[in-house]
């Protein structure tokens, strides 16, 4: 975090808006871009919070962004007969090129998500709802690609991971998925691909799940 967005990151917390206010006003247009520059940057690669990667997914892939903690990341209207709102829920992941050559355990790109705590009432929920999932991937903050498949094409690999007689309190700290249990559905929609980036990154990638974006056309 550069110098300028430190001080006005501390202004904004501590002092008056007046004086914030002030502050910005006192900056250059290309000091300005920088800092926000670095603060975006900063915000989309936290390790510790994927909200704005969740934002940018959301709301590329067309839903309204829920920015609560509780519910559904996001909804947008059928435009069906019916119209009710559709929900979903938003997996990004972001992989940083920093030092990844040098870790043993490398991390993937392969169409991924989990539900954190999850529990067979929740299973039970999300199958009645049928959200549609968004798995996404980020590269240095760079969204790659975003896929959108019904709960229903993974329902029954979150049921595996379940317990079969589940005990009072008891819940799956993370049941996940990948491509792998989605791969052959025809509800699978490629909604965003930068397909430019993608053939750059090819070492990101679980190799079934590159050749399956290589093949698809650029979205932007």
């Amino acid at each position: 975090m550069n110098e300028d967005l430190v001080q006005i990151v501390k202004c904004y917390a501590t002092r008056p808006h007046a004086e914030f206010s002030s502050l910005l006003l006192g900056k250059s247009k290309d000091n300005l871009i920088s800092v926000f520059t670095d603060l975006l940057t900063n915000y989309i690669n936290d390790k510790n919070s994927s909200s704005l990667r969740e934002f940018v997914t959301v709301s590329i892939a067309g839903y309204k962004h829920n920015p609560n903690k509780l519910g559904y990341n996001g909804f947008k209207h059928d435009s069906g007969i019916s119209g009710t709102p559709i929900a979903c829920e938003a997996k990004p992941k972001n992989i940083r090129s920093v030092d990844y050559d040098l870790k043993k355990t490398k991390p993937k790109f392969n169409g991924e998500g989990g539900f954190n705590d999850y529990t067979p009432e929740r299973l039970k929920k999300d199958k009645k709802v049928n959200l549609n999932l968004l798995s996404s991937g980020f590269l240095d903050g760079e969204l790659v690609y975003i896929l959108e498949f019904p709960f229903s094409a993974i329902s029954k690999r979150l049921q595996e991971q379940l317990p079969k007689v589940r005990k009072v309190g008891e819940y799956k700290r993370v049941a996940n998925f990948n491509f792998s249990h989605y791969t052959k559905i025809k509800a699978l929609k490629v909604i965003y691909l930068n397909k430019g980036t993608l053939l750059k990154s090819e070492k990101y990638f679980n190799r079934t799940f590159f050749k399956f974006l290589k093949s698809k056309k650029d979205i932007r």
